[in-house]
């Protein structure tokens, strides 16, 4: 079991990405800003943000996380995912993916 802090304020959204994550045996922090991912990261064993608004602030957020991780974008802005991939996030993909593979996905980052 990982213990994983996820920066997606889009509750309904996070909402489902947490119970994905908790079936599959994670425990999960939902956190909304990036005063809460700073308080919950120590002990973390990956991060995910959404990176579909506050860009920026978000990737700079992330950046000096010293765990793996995943981003999630519109699929239409291909420029975030860049930028992202720049800032170092382990995987960046499209939001309908992290809807259908977030657990598979977080399993793939996670050290054996």
């Amino acid at each position: 079991m990982a213990r994983v802090v996820a920066f997606i304020p889009d509750l309904l959204f996070g909402s489902g990405v947490v119970g994905a994550l908790q079936a599959a045996g994670h425990e999960v922090v939902l956190a909304g800003d990036g005063g809460a991912v700073s308080r919950e990261l120590p002990g973390a064993d990956l991060l995910i943000v959404d990176l579909t608004a506050d860009v920026t602030q978000r990737i700079e957020t992330a950046r000096s996380a010293r765990v793996p991780k995943l981003a999630f974008y519109s699929h239409v802005d291909t420029d975030v995912r860049d930028a992202a991939e720049a800032a170092g996030f382990d995987r960046v993909v499209p939001r309908s993916r992290m809807a259908r593979e977030g657990a598979a996905l977080v399993e793939r980052l996670l050290p054996r």
